[in-house]
């Protein structure tokens, strides 16, 4: 398997908006390169660009979901790192073949779909308690 690049590192935080002041002038912005809801995983994520990685800041939209239990237990911090691979569902597959587990994600079990690509996480027991995530994303908002 061959990773590309960092694709993005995320944070999980209590307040989005506050988190948003504190952290757009460290980064260099006025507002979130690309603001989106997941409502199958309840997060509310403000993405920002930094050349060709991203930057991300997530928070639970109801106190109920995996970032609200993120939170509980390890504070607001750092707990994606996303590696960008050229498929994922065959960086899973060689994964796999070396021993690594995957976490399954409801319905839609190890491959996560998003936009125009697939993600997968491999579970933190494995990777000193942070969530490695291997995407496909294409980014082709950064090659316009």
């Amino acid at each position: 398997m061959k990773v590309n690049k960092i694709d993005h590192i995320c944070m999980c935080v209590k307040d989005l908006a506050a988190a948003q002041k504190m952290w757009e002038p460290i980064l260099g912005k006025d507002g979130p390169d690309d603001p989106y809801e997941d409502a199958p995983s309840k997060i509310r994520v403000a993405r920002y660009w930094l050349g060709e990685s991203g930057f991300e800041l997530m928070e639970d939209m109801d106190g109920t979901g995996d970032v609200a239990k993120w939170i509980e237990r390890h504070g607001e911090s750092v707990n994606i790192i996303g590696f960008h691979v050229d498929n994922t569902a065959e960086a899973v597959e060689e994964l796999k073949a070396k021993g690594y587990n995957f976490i399954k994600f409801g319905e839609y079990g190890e491959l996560i779909p998003f936009r125009d690509c697939y993600y997968s996480f491999v579970h933190p027991k494995q990777t000193n308690g942070i969530l490695v995530e291997l995407i496909d994303y294409k980014w082709e908002e950064l090659k316009k």
